[in-house]
């Protein structure tokens, strides 16, 4: 069936559930959905932290004591687009749907979602001074157990226990999986670590995944290169992606914009009569902050440069 219902709704939909499914760091970290749609490119939002309260012993005489549960704000600036443009010619249009999801949406949902990934993880390193797995003083970054430094970590720093994850890449992903705790996950009568795109559930108090987007070693790194992977073990609440919808084009441009659970996605298609073609565009209005450096810690080798 030839896609005359291809309109940029029915792309925004499909790709944006492509690209949701891509993302590994983004579901894992805080998202501030009230600003889908009121944000302009260039504002800087306030994305509230989460509160934390102090339990007071009570006094009859005093009564309660009354506190503030907003604990303020993290100023987010919107000043990031990442988009996927490309031109389909008129012999290529009349793709069947399902081509024009293989072909088009997919390969651009992947796209944008590796650019997501390494935003939150590239924001996330350089915000993080916490390190576990650096030997002698902690676990091997190479095995799971460096996990349980990284738990003693965030338990220091008074971090909540649940909604912890842990993000490292393949080297890793690999070393974790030839562990005896990992290959006994199944024999233990869970198979949660085995799972599609988790390496572990439950680790030592975190949910472990791999991102083929945390950066690789060089086979001989040059000086100043790094040398192990650096991974990240953090609570939700300790970065924050916020989204909001781009503005529709002025000059009538066909667009569609669809939002899902944090993330807003633009599609327009515009025809270049000169050259008989559609340009469809997939963008992303987006910013990264921390909401709160303390509740993370770096998964770092001992031979990092």
């Amino acid at each position: 069936m030839a896609n005359n219902f291809l309109t940029p709704d029915v792309i925004a939909r499909q790709t944006l559930a492509n690209l949701y499914e891509n993302l590994v760091m983004l579901p894992l970290v805080h998202r501030d959905h009230s600003q889908e749609f009121n944000a302009k490119i260039g504002d800087t939002v306030n994305v509230r932290k989460p509160a934390v309260l102090t339990a007071n012993l009570f006094n009859r005489a005093d009564g309660i004591q009354l506190q503030d549960a907003e604990e303020g704000s993290v100023p987010v600036k919107l000043d990031k687009i990442v988009e996927v443009s490309l031109p389909i010619p008129d012999e290529q249009y009349l793709l069947e749907l399902e081509s024009f999801d293989t072909q088009v949406s997919q390969p651009a949902a992947e796209a944008i979602a590796q650019h997501i990934d390494r935003a939150i993880i590239a924001h996330a390193k350089t915000a993080t001074t916490a390190v576990a797995g650096v030997t002698p003083t902690g676990f091997e970054w190479n095995k799971p157990e460096v996990l349980i430094e990284a738990d003693r970590l965030l338990n220091i720093a008074k971090v909540p226990t649940q909604r912890r994850h842990a993000v490292v890449g393949p080297t890793a992903r690999a070393n974790w999986l030839n562990s005896t705790l990992i290959k006994q996950a199944d024999q233990s009568g869970s198979t949660d670590a085995l799972r599609q795109g988790s390496i572990g559930r439950n680790l030592f108090g975190f949910d472990a995944y791999m991102t083929q987007n945390i950066v690789q070693p060089a086979a001989d790194p040059a000086s100043g290169q790094p040398t192990t992977e650096v991974g990240l073990a953090f609570h939700e609440t300790a970065f924050t992606f916020t989204s909001a919808a781009l503005p529709r084009p002025m000059d009538g441009t066909a667009y569609a914009i669809e939002s899902y659970k944090g993330i807003s996605l633009r599609v327009t298609r515009a025809y270049d009569q000169n050259k008989m073609q559609n340009v469809v565009s997939f963008s992303v209005l987006y910013g990264v902050s921390t909401l709160d450096a303390n509740r993370s810690v770096l998964l770092r080798g001992a031979l990092e440069a």
